[in-house]
């Protein structure tokens, strides 16, 4: 075994030996165990956004509260929770892709197609990292974590507003 990776904790490890901070930085991270998922847990992470995007197709007010908190609280559990499994960029931290997709649907008109198309753009941004996606992700903590996303959501949101405008 590698010696980095021996100082790795697995989530559950990180969890029991974790205090109150620490866990609620977990549970936020994981987007409430969603980053948990064995397989594609950004993917899955992502799929579980959707509700907090419906939320925030109720009006600006909701949509600007949302992203802000979303974000803010996403950069503080994502680095707590690189800190307390010791290692970087952690597939168990899923909160960068709920702000991600919250950036993509910003302000839009919300129906099963555009989220779908949302999800599928944001999903390829995130994967493909076109500049300045990648430079990003190298940050440090939470904000690497999170800003390569809200980048990849700008991305698709650009592109997704476009379709909407040629088929709307």
């Amino acid at each position: 075994m590698d010696p980095a990776q021996s100082d790795n904790l697995s989530f559950s490890d990180a969890f029991r030996g974790a205090g109150p901070g620490g866990r609620g930085a977990l549970i936020l991270s994981s987007w409430f165990g969603s980053g948990l998922f064995p397989v594609a847990s950004g993917t899955f992470g992502t799929l579980t956004a959707i509700p907090l995007v419906l939320i925030s197709g109720l009006g600006t007010a909701w949509a600007v509260s949302i992203l802000i908190a979303v974000t803010g609280v996403g950069i503080w559990a994502a680095g707590r929770t690189e800190d307390l499994l010791r290692k970087e960029d952690p597939s168990e931290v899923v909160i960068d892709e709920v702000a991600g997709l919250s950036v993509t649907m910003f302000l839009l008109p919300l129906s099963w197609q555009s989220i779908a198309l949302g999800f599928f753009l944001f999903r390829f941004f995130d994967v493909a990292k076109p500049w300045p996606v990648h430079p990003l992700e190298k940050l440090k903590g939470g904000w690497g974590i999170v800003m390569d996303d809200l980048m990849a959501g700008v991305y698709a949101h650009v592109l997704l507003r476009a379709v909407l405008f040629l088929i709307m």
